[in-house]
């Protein structure tokens, strides 16, 4: 059984939309019907990159768990909608796979800025929602029935950058100074919040705290002015547009502070990689999961396999090192769903709030509003890439963990310029 992609109206949205204050009907389910799971996912705009990416995951999960017979002996289909990466039509979407779709469970579509919009119309229903790659989303609401897959642990905000600045203080001499600069949207807003924390933690001065248009075209101004300030570390939050942007305004600007990088979204994905090359060398980003021999987690590599084999029929990035998550997610919901041996809603959230659940991500335990208990985000430098074939990627030493220590496969190379071989 395919995923169902279905295309969806903005009149259509704003229909259900607006319906979304009814209750949902429910009806009892026969042991054929199936298990419907719905979502949203970015497959066109400037986040189909990675939505390509999740979807994919996802439907390798739910093609072999139907091999095995499914859940509760149902068949599972997946409902997705295109957002477009228009935080816009996410409500409508929600209240559509809600209302109209009539959906069992919830997932969400990658990142922040598409899985906030639709927390009103969940929390309204009361409904499970696994969140994929999430970033403050559920601090102020404190939702109990969201969960969301990404290791930032319990200070979400902080968890994208906390590895960035720790590491940052292992230079020698240690730095005095910081700039940041981050798009202005939720995502990078949430970010640059926690990011302020770390630094007073760690003791950096400020001299530059800007933020800038998600639709900016030209960032060499933006490093222009962070050049201005003579910082000894430069930290960034940006979306694949603007992170594309802002190195590539790096390396015609000739900048090279000491540090460089941040939660620079975006420059992990192949598409990427092959367009820069060896001028990420010296980038330093948070990261989920990198080729690295401390993460042979049981499980991830026979799974990337899998989604490898299938990438070049589905057209999208061949190395999908993000994909395990969105398998991960889905083993986490099916093994509630088992565990409590039906779809409630209370009964399933509840199931997740008390397990440590194992995944080929590694062990996966929540804390009170849904984001893992402990941080497990990944800071890496990018080192020793020649050219721009993509396949040396997959090998150890390009993406090296610098922290935390207990995953940590390389040593931080400084300054900037030395790690980039000037």
């Amino acid at each position: 059984m395919k995923a169902t992609i279905r295309a969806i109206s903005r009149r259509q949205l704003l229909k259900s939309a607006a319906g979304a204050g009814a209750a949902a009907m429910i009806t009892p389910a026969s042991a054929a019907d199936p298990i419907r799971i719905g979502g949203g996912m970015s497959l066109t705009g400037p986040n189909a990159g990675a939505g390509k990416v999740m979807q994919l995951g996802l439907q390798v999960w739910k093609d072999e768990i139907n091999a095995k017979g499914g859940l509760l002996g149902r068949p599972v289909e997946l409902i997705q909608y295109d957002d477009q990466s228009n935080p816009a039509l996410v409500p409508g979407i929600y209240a559509k796979l809600i209302d109209l779709d009539k959906v069992d469970l919830l997932i969400s579509a990658f990142g922040t800025n598409q899985i906030a919009p639709a927390m009103p119309v969940v929390m309204q229903k009361k409904m499970v929602y696994m969140g994929l790659f999430g970033t403050g989303v559920n601090d102020e609401h404190k939702y109990d029935r969201y969960f969301q897959i990404l290791p930032n642990g319990p200070e979400g905000n902080r968890g994208l950058s906390l590895g960035f600045f720790e590491a940052a203080m292992t230079m020698d001499p240690k730095p005095a100074t910081v700039a940041m600069a981050g798009e202005d949207t939720e995502f990078g807003q949430n970010i640059m919040s926690g990011a302020r924390e770390n630094v007073r933690k760690v003791g950096l001065k400020v001299v530059h705290d800007r933020n800038f248009p998600p639709s900016t075209v030209d960032h060499s101004p933006i490093i222009r002015a962070i050049a201005a300030t003579n910082p000894d570390v430069v930290f960034v939050a940006s979306y694949p547009g603007g992170s594309a942007g802002m190195l590539r305004a790096v390396s015609e600007v000739g900048y090279t502070p000491r540090m460089f990088g941040g939660a620079m979204i975006g420059l992990s994905f192949t598409s990427t990689k092959a367009q820069f090359g060896p001028l990420l060398n010296g980038v330093v980003i948070n990261e989920n999961y990198v080729p690295e021999p401390t993460m042979k987690f049981p499980g991830v590599e026979d799974f990337l396999r899998r989604y490898q084999e299938r990438a070049p029929a589905a057209g999208v990035d061949p190395h999908g090192f993000w994909s395990p998550f969105a398998y991960a997610e889905m083993q986490i919901l099916a093994q509630a769903v088992q565990a409590v041996g039906g779809i409630d809603q209370a009964k399933i959230a509840d199931y997740i709030h008390k397990t440590t659940f194992s995944t080929i991500i590694g062990e996966v335990k929540f804390g009170p509003i849904g984001e893992w208990e402990k941080t497990r985000i990944l800071t890496v430098q990018y080192q020793n890439i020649v050219g721009k074939e993509i396949a040396q990627f997959r090998e150890a030493g390009k993406a090296v963990i610098v922290h935390p220590p207990e995953l940590k496969s390389g040593n931080l190379i400084a300054p900037f310029a030395k790690a980039r071989g000037a």
